[in-house]
């Protein structure tokens, strides 16, 4: 008998933050980890890092694609460390590979994800985030975004 395939839910983020940006992205991290599905990030510090430790801490999996060739630049939090020689451009790879895409805060990196996700047919949802973007949907809670997520692309 076939395993069931677990939920990935994408959290995207700038890998720089503030702790409070930081505090949020944690808190998404273990909403994941609670809920059953796999974190999946850029892999690196700032909000990947966070989410990652997040999730770690609630005994989650987590998946981090990194833009380099080297697994040791993934940080301490990622499960599986997926290489892609791809730079920026493995924010492609993260919303294919999401199947619905938190953003916590964010720079432009981030937007270029939110955009990719979009244009994949990816829900997409916000939080804390600077941008007014079409075909998003706000919340006000690492709970409110994960519940919503989930509630859109089913159970793990």
């Amino acid at each position: 008998m076939k395993a069931p395939v677990r939920k990935q839910i994408g959290v995207i983020g700038a890998g720089n933050c503030s702790n409070e940006t930081r505090a949020l992205a944690e808190a998404v991290g273990k909403e994941i980890a609670k809920k059953g599905a796999v974190l999946l990030c850029g892999g690196l510090g700032g909000v990947m890092e966070a989410a990652a430790y997040g999730a770690k801490l609630e005994g989650g999996a987590t998946i981090g694609i990194l833009p380099g060739n080297c697994r040791e630049e993934a940080n301490p939090w990622i499960d599986i460390a997926i290489l892609s020689g791809m730079g920026h451009a493995r924010n492609a790879l993260i919303a294919q590979s999401s199947d619905a895409l938190i953003a916590v805060s964010g720079e432009y990196g981030t937007l270029s994800e939110i955009a990719l996700g979009l244009k994949m047919g990816k829900p997409v949802f916000v939080l804390d985030c600077k941008w007014e973007i079409e075909g998003t949907q706000k919340t006000r809670s690492p709970q409110e975004a994960v519940e919503l997520a989930l509630a859109l692309i089913g159970s793990p």
